[in-house]
């Protein structure tokens, strides 16, 4: 059978004639795969970079005006102090339909961006997506420039914004499930999804730099920084490795059945040819360049009948419903409880997010130790509700009490969030009932992280109203109720994990 055209990034090819005798396309290179580490890593922490603006701006868009005599405008300018159609009491209203108008779009977009990414060439889907979200980013910011003030301008933004990061997070995962799908993985993802905090972090201080002098440039500045690394991404990401050919030179992403004879010709050891092309025809990701008989991408509803996947999809409902309200609305809460500025409010507020690293880290440890996914996602949700409810009572008492109450919530809040999108649906992703319709890593990524999204949505929409109509009590009040039932929903899972720790725990006595 003729092999097709190989699609190989031109980057990639440059590295390949430097440096001729290295196999960089090989699983087992240390090199390939830190490659493929820094490049998702980096795209993911823009996606999240890009989203944190809005939240440190609100402040800024609707401030307590009384008393401020800021050079430049007069007080008689509508616009001197607020702006408009943010400088009336309906205005965290409007901030929670910007926020939802994002995120829904982005819910409902990522079931159908998962089908797109497995049937998708990962380079171009990725680069296409990281350059869109910098354009929809780039038009929030433009609207200062230009004096815009409709609300259905930032509305359709949000709107596209949030279907064009979609093909964010089906893609990394599924290019790092490619390159890192075996064995415990509960740490390296841990680890590599410290992007989404560091995301937020660096988001948030670029905003809070700019966002008193020019908050249009909040917005602006990270559209130009993904821009430009679409260009990055789309000249050296190879979304899975191939099978190394010809004197150490790969030439195709065509694949060999374990069956046939090795031709190692390569440079390198017949066991790591053996090792990738049994690792390939246990779990094919990309269409392009598929030989008859290769795995065909799985479909939503087979997805959606692996086991697990409800019982997760559940739980990042409400864990992301709570993890995102702080990700919209902690910097604004800070300005508006404490003695704080906007800029001091939007850096202690990173804080939330640093926990994050550490909670996400540590729910990868303890998973990849014990194997209890389901056990490790719920201890860590009992323990963040009473941590919740400690900061809303003490968390504006003092800047070292914040500090540590923001650490600790953010590591149990975004603990079990990140486990779940990473190691869990990666798992999923290959579990065993999928048979020969292996081929479902972006799928079922797509669906838990959907119905997470729509949590996502759901979360800092009910923020604007329940702190506009009631207060920021009641608000702690729904993230607890939200953590309870987040519980409720692995129930199952637990009962089948505790069991089977039993059971192996009394065959190991016996034996």
């Amino acid at each position: 059978m003729p092999h097709a055209k190989p699609d190989i990034p031109l980057g990639i090819r440059c590295i390949q004639k430097l440096v001729p005798n290295v196999v960089i396309t090989s699983s087992k290179n240390v090199g390939s795969r830190a490659l493929i580490l820094f490049l998702t890593y980096i795209i993911y922490t823009s996606y999240h970079a890009s989203r944190k603006p809005l939240s440190v701006v609100k402040s800024q868009l609707h401030r307590n005006c009384s008393g401020l005599n800021p050079p430049g405008p007069m007080p008689n300018d509508t616009n001197w102090c607020d702006w408009a159609p943010f400088n009336g009491e309906d205005s965290n209203s409007l901030f929670g339909l910007l926020d939802s108008a994002f995120l829904f779009s982005y819910a409902f977009a990522m079931f159908f961006s998962g089908f797109v990414a497995e049937r998708s060439n990962l380079r171009y889907f990725l680069s296409g997506g990281v350059l869109l979200s910098g354009i929809a980013c780039y038009l929030l910011g433009v609207s200062r420039e230009y004096d815009i003030h409709n609300i259905w301008y930032f509305v359709i933004v949000q709107i596209f914004g949030g279907i064009f990061q979609t093909t964010g997070w089906p893609g990394v995962v599924a290019v790092m499930g490619n390159w890192f799908g075996e064995g415990k993985t509960g740490f390296i993802f841990g680890v590599w999804n410290s992007h989404t905090s560091v995301g937020n972090i660096l988001g948030t201080l670029i905003a809070g730099h700019y966002v008193e002098s020019n908050w249009g440039y909040s917005f602006i500045t990270l559209a130009y920084v993904m821009i430009g690394l679409s260009v990055i991404v789309f000249l050296f990401l190879l979304p899975e490795p191939s099978q190394p050919r010809t004197n150490g030179r790969f030439t195709s992403y065509e694949f060999q059945a374990v069956n046939t004879e090795t031709d190692d010709h390569s440079g390198t050891t017949g066991s790591e040819d053996t090792d990738d092309k049994a690792r390939v025809e246990q779990r094919p990701i990309l269409t392009h360049n598929v030989n008859v008989g290769q795995a065909k991408p799985i479909g939503f509803f087979d997805a959606v009948c692996v086991p697990g996947v409800i019982e997760f999809s559940l739980c990042l409902f409400f864990a992301k419903l709570v993890s995102y309200t702080f990700l919209y609305w902690l910097p604004f809460y800070i300005n508006n409880t404490t003695k704080w500025n906007v800029e001091m409010s939007a850096t202690l507020s990173t804080l939330f997010d640093v926990g994050g690293i550490f909670g996400g880290i540590f729910a990868g440890l303890v998973s990849d130790a014990t194997g209890l996914q389901a056990c490790t996602c719920a201890i860590m949700i009992i323990c963040s509700i009473p941590s919740l409810y400690m900061y809303s009572l003490f968390g504006d008492q003092s800047e070292a009490l914040s500090i540590i109450l923001l650490l600790v919530t953010g590591a149990l809040v975004n603990g079990p969030y990140a486990l779940i999108t990473t190691a869990v649906s990666a798992r999923l992703g290959v579990d065993p009932s999928l048979a020969e319709n292996s081929k479902a890593i972006s799928t079922v990524t797509a669906i838990i992280d959907g119905m997470g999204s729509i949590g996502a949505a759901v979360g800092p929409l009910l923020t604007g109203f329940v702190s506009t109509y009631g207060s920021w009590d009641e608000v702690f009040i729904m993230l607890m109720v939200a953590d309870f039932f987040a519980l409720l929903t692995l129930s199952r899972l637990l009962k089948n994990e505790v069991n089977k720790f039993s059971r192996s725990r009394v065959h190991g006595w016996s034996s």
